[in-house]
């Protein structure tokens, strides 16, 4: 189906539904590149990935008094599974993934839970305390906890001494 039936040709809905139109053989082989590392004009396979996690990972910001906190629920994943790190010095980004369990004597007659890359990346403002993060997973609820600078204190007057001569 395309976006222009409906008259949906923003930007960002022709970039949406060009992922949505991208299988996962497929993405990145434009041409006949199969490594993956993107031809002109088509999108690599990580790029296609991490695009379709960070839209299916719903999350919460929140902003504290003291604090910025990030929630996002990651079902059925345990401390191992999920990576919180801060790229380019600003950019927080979590992620996971969650592997479907193999077994050779069960068969899936149905399969509804989302299975794969969990991903989610914000800029952090300018004043978060980049070495007071803090993250942990209640309950397949992932809370990431950004502390904030303190405000600084306002510049007190400089008084100048005059000289009677």
């Amino acid at each position: 189906m395309d976006a222009r039936m409906f008259g949906l040709e923003t930007p960002l809905m022709v970039a949406l539904q060009h992922l949505l139109d991208v299988p996962d053989g497929d993405a990145g082989a434009a041409g006949g590149d199969k490594a993956g590392s993107g031809a002109a004009g088509g999108a690599t396979r990580t790029y296609v990935r991490d695009a379709r996690a960070m839209a299916a990972t719903p999350a919460d910001v929140k902003e504290l008094p003291g604090a910025y906190a990030f929630v996002v629920d990651m079902p059925g994943l345990g401390t191992g599974d999920i990576k919180v790190q801060v790229e380019d010095e600003r950019v927080l980004v979590i992620s996971g993934e969650r592997r479907r369990e193999e077994r050779e004597d069960a068969k899936y007659l149905r399969m509804e839970r989302r299975m794969g890359k969990f991903m989610r990346k914000f800029v952090l403002p300018d004043n978060a305390d980049m070495d007071k993060i803090s993250a942990v997973c209640r309950d397949g609820v992932l809370t990431v906890t950004v502390e904030k600078l303190p405000p600084p204190e306002p510049k007190k007057p400089k008084t100048i001494e005059v000289k009677v001569a």
